[in-house]
């Protein structure tokens, strides 16, 4: 099942990188606080590289003022790719939340076939906005699409 609006998120088994090595990341990361939290197919693939993280990070100040406290994207990646992804990126201000084996993507019920592509199973592309671990605004693509997920998107809605 899809998770909606007013669902709150299960908790993910997501990893980070930090100046230690990977970190564990749980649902501890939405407490308390707004997350505006995105999901890509894939690091370092087209759409996701040169419009849904550059949005992002260039909203992220305009994000900020409408009261989202962090910014996240996550992706069927491992945490070296997304942190060499976020490093290629210049995406300093957003926390890349690695879901390597796609458990989260499973848990929120989001998942694509990307075995066509040699991809695998990867994650829908979407948006949430996330307050206290609760979805309160949830934009998930159509299948080939790049629309409501989008930073302009997310802003306009807040």
């Amino acid at each position: 099942m899809t998770i909606s609006e007013g669902d709150r998120l299960p908790d993910g088994n997501f990893s980070t990188m930090t100046a230690h090595g990977p970190e564990p990341v749980g649902g501890e990361f939405f407490a308390g606080r707004t997350v505006a939290l995105f999901a890509v197919p894939g690091a370092f693939t087209p759409t996701c590289s040169t419009r849904h993280l550059p949005g992002f990070v260039d909203k992220a100040d305009a994000l900020r003022a409408k009261g989202v406290a962090a910014i996240a994207c996550t992706s069927v990646n491992d945490v070296f790719v997304m942190d060499a992804w976020a490093k290629a990126s210049g995406a300093t201000n957003v926390t890349m939340l690695a879901d390597g084996n796609g458990d989260f993507a499973r848990a929120v019920g989001l998942v694509m076939d990307g075995t066509g592509y040699g991809m695998g199973t990867r994650s829908q592309r979407y948006a949430m906005l996330v307050e206290d671990g609760v979805v309160k605004r949830l934009f998930v693509e159509k299948p080939g699409a790049f629309e409501v997920s989008s930073a302009e998107h997310m802003l306009a809605s807040l």
